[in-house]
């Protein structure tokens, strides 16, 4: 009977071992099969805005296909509301917070909340500063800087450019003009090309640009080109030249390719539009956030500081400079925007 003893304990050992090796494939299994959360905090500076609105829907729509439920929380009301919403939807036992932030800096406070509830953040377009994140997803933003230098120097490699930059609150802001200056200084340090003014915005604002613009066109109507920080800014300045009877004869150019803009650039009213494939973006977000989320690590394109003293994942979509000649081959194309819209004034063959 002694003898036996030591065996028996052998195999109750295994059998413990067995068990044990099988219940963690079993939670393992459950964890990969278990629906997952995604918080989305997205605060911007008015609610109307076309490029979010497709951002949204498209995200949403791979998440599900993905076995994810998406929790948006949506609010023009400026960065203290989308510290509300964030905190808000830290007590929804998210698995992964993604944001879309409004001041890529004055986040950093509940950002760190969120670390300190191991939870996972990606930030969404824009990069959030000063903190440490999981991820960043976004635009090659210096690119779309270049794409407007590029496109602006080629129609007008003399004269005399307008700067209208995008938010202070966004990074992204002085990235794309980071990029721009990259191909306008060689331009302006030979004398080719003269900065008539250079504004910074508060907000992304249409009607904030308008005043700007506005201000500078009382003073002087002696402009060839002007750089707008995205489409919105770009149709505020196109309104203000047409008042002038300057518009079609001023060169200018913008991002996002919204239907308006896409309809100005075939009448000749808008040079360029920066298209930004929000499909491949936002579908690739949600892959990220689920495959995060079930503590994956996908492998970034780079990594990118974000002042936070450690290296940030980032995985970069990349944009496309869109002109009346290619139109079709890129928005049209990708099904952004039917030609049937784009060219709702003007006839295709124009």
């Amino acid at each position: 009977m002694k003898n036996r003893i030591p065996g028996i304990l052998s195999l109750l050992i295994l059998l413990m071992l067995l068990f044990s090796c099988s219940r963690a494939q079993k939670e393992d299994a459950g964890m990969a099969d278990r629906r997952i959360i995604i918080g989305f905090s997205i605060a911007t500076d008015t609610f109307i805005l076309e490029r979010w609105n497709k951002d949204i829907k498209i995200f949403t729509g791979a998440a599900k296909e993905l076995g994810a439920e998406v929790l948006f929380q949506l609010s023009a009301g400026g960065t203290r509301a989308q510290i509300d919403q964030i905190r808000y939807l830290l007590k929804q036992d998210i698995d992964i917070l993604v944001v879309l932030p409004h001041d890529t800096s004055m986040l950093a406070g509940v950002i760190k909340e969120v670390n300190d509830q191991k939870i996972p953040v990606i930030a969404y377009d824009r990069l959030i500063q000063g903190v440490p994140i999981s991820a960043y997803v976004s635009f090659d933003n210096v690119e779309v800087g270049r794409l407007f230098g590029k496109a602006l120097t080629r129609k007008v490699p003399r004269g005399n450019y307008l700067i209208v930059n995008g938010s202070v609150r966004d990074n992204n802001s002085y990235l794309v003009n980071q990029g721009l200056h990259e191909i306008l200084d060689p331009y302006i340090e030979s004398g080719a090309v003269s900065i008539v003014d250079e504004i910074w915005l508060e907000q992304w604002s249409g009607d904030e640009a308008t005043a700007r613009i506005g201000e500078i066109l009382e003073r002087t109507t002696d402009i060839d080109a002007i750089s707008a920080g995205n489409d919105q800014l770009a149709n505020s300045a196109i309104q203000l030249l047409a008042e002038r009877r300057l518009a079609g004869k001023v060169a200018v150019v913008g991002q996002d390719a919204d239907l308006l803009s896409c309809q100005r650039v075939v009448e000749g009213l808008q040079l360029m539009t920066v298209y930004k494939p929000i499909s491949r973006l936002a579908t690739r977000a949600a892959q990220i956030s689920v495959a995060i989320a079930r503590g994956e690590a996908p492998e970034p394109d780079r990594l990118v500081e974000n002042g936070s003293n450690t290296t940030i994942p980032y995985f970069v979509e990349m944009p496309r400079a869109v002109f009346k000649d290619n139109m079709e081959e890129t928005i049209i194309k990708d099904g952004f925007h039917s030609a049937e819209d784009i060219y709702r004034n003007r006839s295709r063959e124009n």
